[in-house]
C-alpha cells in the first residue's frame, strides 16, 4: 500500500501539467463543438426544421395534453394538435399571401418614400448630418428592402424549399407529441446509470423552459399586435392588416423586432395617411413598447426565462450577426434553456440535497 501510494504520488501531476491537461480538454471539446456547428449549418433545411418543430411542439403540447385528458388516444391527440396547428400556420400563411401578393408592391415603395422623407429631415433639418453618410445608409436599407421581395424563379424556390420544411416540420412534431416521452426515455436510457437522474431532470427543465417562453412570447406578440394593428384600423391605413402581421412576427425577436416592425407602421402611415395620423401611430407604438417592456416582459417573459435584458439583448445582437433572422428567433430560448440546464446540473449532485431553483416548474409538475 506504501509503495502504490509513492508511485501515485510520484506521477502526480504538477500544476503546469493539470493547466496543460485543462488547456488540451477544452481545445478538444471547442473543436468538437465547431465541428458540430459546422454540419449543422451544412444541413440547414434539417437543423431549422428540427428547431421549429420543437418551438412549435411546445407550444402544441398543452392541447394535445387537453385531447388525452378528455379520452383522446396519444395518436389521435398529437394528429388533432398537428391538425390545428397546420390550420394557424396555414391560415396565417394564406392571409399573408392574399394581403402582400397584392398589396406587396405598394408596401415597399411606401417604405422607400418614408425613408427618404427622413433622410431628408436628417441632411436639411436642425441636424444637418453629411449628405454622403445618410445617402449610403438610405442606399442600404432601399437596397435591403427590395431584396426581401423575391422575383418569380426566387419565389417559386422559396415556395417549394417552405413547403418540404413544413411538412418536415409537421412530421416530426406529430412524432414529438406521440412517442415524446418514449423518446427521451430512449435517451435517458443511453445515459450511465449514475447520472440518469440529473440527465432527466435536466431535459425536464429545459423543456420547461421551452415551453414557457413559447406560451410568453406567443401571448407578448398578440398583445401588441392588436393593439398596434387596432390603432391602425381606426387611423384608416390601408395596409394595416399586413403591419399587424408583420408586428405580431416581429415580437418573436426580442426588441430589435418590435422596434422594426414599428418603425415600418409609422413611415408606411406617414405615406399613406400623412403626419399626423404617422405621430399618432407613433404615440400608439411608444405606449405599446412601454406597456411590453414594464408590464408584459417582466410580468411573463422574465418569469419564463430568467434572463436579464442585457443577456437577452447581446443573445439576440449575437444570433442575428451569425445566423440572421433564424438566430435572432432562437437565441432568447437557446440561451435560456443553457442557463436553466447547467444552474440545474450545478444544484442537482446525486447524494447531495437540492438547492431552491429559479427556474420554470418541470413540464410534468403538477400534472
Amino acid at each position: 500500500m506504501t509503495e502504490t501510494s509513492s508511485r501515485a504520488a510520484r506521477f502526480r501531476p504538477t500544476g503546469a501539467a493539470r493547466l496543460a491537461i485543462v488547456c488540451a480538454a477544452v481545445l478538444g471539446v471547442a473543436a468538437v463543438g465547431w465541428l458540430v456547428l459546422g454540419l449543422l449549418t451544412q444541413l440547414a433545411l434539417v437543423t431549422c426544421s428540427v428547431v421549429a418543430a420543437l418551438l412549435l411542439t411546445a407550444l402544441g403540447a398543452p392541447l394535445a395534453r387537453l385531447l388525452r385528458r378528455i379520452g383522446a388516444p396519444p395518436a389521435a391527440a398529437a394528429a388533432g394538435t398537428v391538425l390545428a396547428l397546420l390550420a394557424l400556420l396555414g391560415g396565417m400563411g394564406t392571409l399573408v399571401w392574399l394581403r402582400t401578393s397584392s398589396r406587396m408592391a405598394e408596401l415597399a415603395p411606401a417604405i422607400t418614400v418614408g425613408i427618404d422623407r427622413v433622410r431628408s429631415w436628417l441632411v436639411e433639418g436642425p441636424l444637418a448630418l453629411d449628405p454622403t453618410r445618410v445617402d449610403g445608409i438610405r442606399d442600404r436599407l432601399v437596397d435591403q428592402l427590395f431584396d426581401v421581395v423575391p422575383g418569380p424563379v426566387a419565389g417559386a424556390t422559396m415556395a417549394v424549399t417552405v413547403v418540404s420544411a413544413l411538412l418536415l416540420v409537421l412530421f416530426i412534431v406529430f412524432f414529438l407529441l406521440k412517442e415524446g416521452a418514449s423518446m427521451w426515455g430512449w435517451v435517458v436510457a443511453r445515459v450511465p446509470a449514475a447520472q440518469r437522474e440529473r440527465v432527466d431532470g435536466a431535459g425536464e427543465r429545459a423543456w420547461a423552459t421551452v415551453s414557457a417562453y413559447m406560451l410568453g412570447v406567443v401571448a407578448v406578440a398578440a398583445v401588441d399586435a392588436t393593439l398596434i394593428g387596432l390603432a391602425l384600423l381606426l387611423v384608416g391605413v390601408p395596409l394595416w392588416l399586413s403591419l399587424t402581421l408583420l408586428t405580431f412576427l416581429g415580437a418573436f425577436v426580442p426588441y430589435f423586432g418590435a422596434a422594426l416592425s414599428g418603425a415600418a407602421a409609422v413611415l408606411v402611415t406617414l405615406v399613406t395617411n400623412g403626419i399626423g395620423d404617422a405621430v399618432t401611430i407613433l404615440v400608439v407604438v411608444l405606449v405599446v413598447q412601454q406597456i411590453e417592456g414594464n408590464l408584459l416582459q417582466p410580468l411573463i417573459m422574465r418569469r419564463a426565462v430568467h434572463l436579464h435584458p442585457v443577456v437577452t439583448l447581446l443573445a439576440v445582437t449575437a444570433g442575428t450577426l451569425l445566423y440572421g433572422i433564424f438566430g435572432a428567433v432562437v437565441a432568447v430560448p437557446l440561451t435560456a434553456v443553457t442557463h436553466h440546464v447547467l444552474e440545474y446540473l450545478r444544484t442537482h449532485r446525486p447524494g447531495v440535497p437540492a438547492e431552491p431553483a429559479d427556474g420554470p416548474e418541470p413540464a410534468g409538475a403538477g400534472a
